[in-house]
């Protein structure tokens, strides 16, 4: 009992050694924002975000988007998106592998049992002077139980290879969580492109309609005399361009739709697909715009640099620890004894212990060459952090320019759609009359089809855009 004792207070003072040890890394400062404090400011960035807005990392998604067949979707495809499965797949990876490094703080313990066997002759004289041979026999057997090579961490190494590990695991979680947030906003604007294409196909279709109409018409009248083959020809165009415009739009329908189903993870049902692109707004549109700078660092990718970056600076710890001493401890505490029945007697116990230490001489530079990795390494990822703030500061500022100028945008859009239904019908009443050619309706037609096509690209850009802004912001996390 007394050496059991011994052994562990040894170990007792080993760790208490190992917690003590001093840090050999730098101490962690936040690299300054390389960004303005504020949201940009200017004509085209809208003034504020109205009365009741909340921060898109605040808001869920859930809320965010306030169509149901867009919200189940988004459901299904964080159940069964691939991608966020290799993403969590990863964070398991790098939870294992910091359990891995901070396991070495510790002592190992096992224990071991052995058994020899030896049969040795060994020489004796005979009768009458002549030699002869006895054999003897000795059987060992052992048991112990004890720790190997555990360093005692006094300047660190292993604590800030822990520490690394732990960073890593960190960053890989934040990874977890911008993959999320980008798949919310992937399958989102690929759910309102699809609807934009739906309702594309629907316009060409009554276009095609209104073409046939009056290539009919004008045919009747070629038969009549009254029109030309030229006006015939000319509303053949438009007829055709219609025709060719629903074939395409078709084949971006059933696109889109593959590509909901491969974001999804699985095949969607008709019920969660749109039909036409829904005349209110599918998300909220009270998200704030001027906000501090400070808010992109609850961006997931914007944290998972950071942690990156104290993963380094801990690593610089470890390279700068490997110039001093190693000290490790190799202790064992069992019985031994030359029969089985006696292993666990009295007077069979024993104990070793041997420290040892390791002091690098001459190493021919490479712990020198281990700093100097682990300090460009430092400096890279203040690079990477300071990149990732730069561009999260540049994609809401984007966003944020496009949201202020889409009001006047949709509203000229609007506008100029509904002049051209206006001069469409009129046009085409003053042509029945026989007041105007033939040429002035195909060109009302024309604005009216690129009018409406325009509009639609702005509802569709208009929805994409509070998509974008939600997920510059760091929304798509709750």
């Amino acid at each position: 009992m007394k050496t059991m004792t011994t052994i562990r207070h040894l170990l007792s003072g080993g760790l208490l050694l190992s917690l003590a040890a001093c840090d050999m890394a730098p101490k962690y400062v936040r690299p300054e924002l390389p960004v303005p404090a504020d949201s940009p400011q200017g004509p085209a960035y809208p003034q504020d975000g109205g009365a009741a807005a909340v921060a898109a990392a605040d808001t869920a998604w859930r809320d965010f988007f306030v169509d149901p067949r867009l919200a189940r979707v988004i459901d299904t495809a964080l159940a069964n998106n691939r991608d966020l499965r290799i993403a969590l797949a990863n964070v398991e990876q790098a939870r294992a592998q910091y359990r891995v490094q901070r396991a070495g703080i510790f002592p190992t313990v096992s224990a071991n049992g052995s058994a020899t066997y030896q049969d040795q002759p060994f020489a004796q004289q005979g009768p009458g002077g002549g030699a002869g041979g006895i054999s003897g026999r000795t059987d060992i057997y052992n048991a112990s139980v004890g720790i190997s090579a555990w360093e005692i961490d006094l300047f660190g190494r292993v604590r800030n290879l822990s520490r690394a590990a732990q960073e890593q695991y960190f960053a890989s979680v934040e990874n977890r969580n911008a993959a999320q947030v980008a798949l919310v906003a992937e399958i989102a604007t690929a759910w309102v492109t699809m609807a934009g294409d739906q309702e594309r196909l629907r316009i060409a279709r009554g276009l095609e309609a209104a073409f046939g109409q009056t290539l009919e018409l004008t045919r009747a009248r070629f038969a009549k005399g009254i029109a030309s083959e030229l006006e015939v020809r000319q509303a053949q165009t438009s007829y055709d361009q219609a025709r060719s415009d629903i074939a395409q739009a078709t084949t971006l329908v059933a696109q889109d739709q593959n590509a909901l189903n491969l974001l999804a993870g699985t095949t969607l049902g008709a019920d969660d697909l749109p039909s036409t692109l829904p005349e209110g707004d599918v998300t909220l549109a009270n998200l704030p715009a001027d906000l501090p700078s400070t808010l992109l660092l609850r961006r997931p990718d914007i944290a998972a640099a950071e942690h990156q970056l104290r993963a380094a600076n801990a690593n610089i710890g470890a390279a700068r620890a490997a110039f001093f001493p190693t000290i490790s401890l190799t202790a064992a505490f069992g019985t031994l004894s030359l029969g089985l029945s006696n292993l666990f007697g009295s007077g069979s116990d024993y104990w070793s212990v041997a420290p040892s230490a390791r002091l690098p001489i001459f190493d021919f530079g490479r712990n020198a060459g281990n700093l100097r990795y682990a300090r460009a390494t430092y400096d890279a990822m203040v690079a990477t952090y300071e990149k990732s703030v730069q561009t999260g500061f540049r994609e809401v500022a984007d966003a944020l320019a496009r949201r202020g100028t889409m009001t006047a945008q949709l509203e000229a859009q609007t506008s100029l759609r509904d002049s051209a239904q206006t001069a469409y019908r009129l046009s085409e009443a003053r042509f029945r009359a026989g007041i105007d050619p033939f040429l002035t309706t195909l060109d009302s037609q024309r604005a009216l089809y690129t009018a409406e096509q325009s509009l639609l690209a702005t509802r569709v850009a208009r929805a994409a855009n509070m998509i974008e802004l939600y997920r510059a912001m760091g929304g798509g996390l709750k």
